[in-house]
């Protein structure tokens, strides 16, 4: 929807989830020499401001980033995490928060690339600026990621992680996703794929999961965090997962060590839980 600005949402508690996969992700890429390509369908302006703007108003970044921000006693997946978000922050306050594309960027080596997309047309205008001395290490496309992404699969090095993560407000973009990684599939078979989605009281959000399953029946991973009871109008997230094709085989257990922590750090009330479910080669 062109009319979605994910700085509204930037660093709540699905950013935190969605953000601590996704350095893990990009850690395992990096521990081989050959490189590697990231792919975001979504990828936004990149960096958000915290004090000023959409994110000011919304304050969402009060249920997530900000209740890890000083915290000792992180695990080491969200330790991990808050280290890529402290480096956008060296004097110590929580002004900035860095979207995908920017912790792809500092995650990256030399010889990886990434490709980028957004179709908002003032998001892609951001985007473009924040990475304006990237050089050819980045190409950004002002488009449709879901449909942009076919031509580049698989990428040249035959490496690579595809991030898709549309807003999903409307409710085609749940079977747009679904046949996107299916294709990619075939393109890439050996790719990684990592999905986002909201837990919205939509029937397509509370069926997404079992969906995604069918589409491999080996490597996969599913990560949930729910923070709180479904809001009462019906209206609201209440939680995100993370659904990732072909993961690190160390992944899930990294998982289960974090998730309880999470749940105890941003759980909102009786409600909050998590789920850790896993089907590898």
């Amino acid at each position: 929807m062109l009319s979605y600005r994910h700085a509204f949402h930037a660093g709540n508690h699905a950013d935190v989830l969605k953000h601590a996969v996704l350095v893990q992700l990009l850690q395992y890429l990096g521990q081989k020499d050959k490189a590697y390509w990231y792919i975001d369908t979504h990828a936004g302006a990149g960096v958000y401001a915290l004090k000023e703007g959409y994110a000011a108003k919304s304050a969402e970044s009060a249920s997530g980033i900000e209740k890890l921000w000083k915290r000792t006693d992180l695990p080491p997946v969200l330790a991990d995490y808050v280290e890529e978000v402290s480096a956008l922050n060296p004097d110590g306050e929580l002004r900035y928060y860095p979207g995908s594309p920017y912790l792809a960027w500092r995650l990256m080596r030399a010889q990886d690339r990434m490709r980028l997309f957004e179709l908002h047309s003032t998001e892609i205008d951001v985007l473009r600026h924040n990475f304006r001395d990237a050089g050819k290490r980045a190409m950004l496309f002002a488009g449709d990621g879901i449909e942009g992404i076919k031509p580049l699969l698989p990428p040249a090095p035959r490496r690579g992680l595809v991030l898709i993560d549309p807003s999903y407000e409307d409710k085609r973009d749940y079977s747009r996703t679904l046949n996107c990684v299916e294709d990619g599939l075939k393109r890439f078979a050996t790719g990684t794929f990592a999905v986002w989605y909201p837990q919205v009281t939509r029937p397509e959000s509370q069926r997404f999961a079992d969906q995604l399953k069918r589409l491999q029946e080996k490597n996969w991973l599913h990560v949930s965090l729910t923070v709180s009871s479904p809001p009462a109008d019906g209206f609201g997230l209440f939680g995100s997962g993370m659904f990732i094709v072909n993961p690190p085989y160390t992944l899930p257990n990294a998982m289960k060590e974090t998730m309880p922590w999470l749940v105890e750090a941003l759980g909102q009330d009786k409600a909050a839980q998590f789920k850790v479910e896993f089907r590898l080669d």
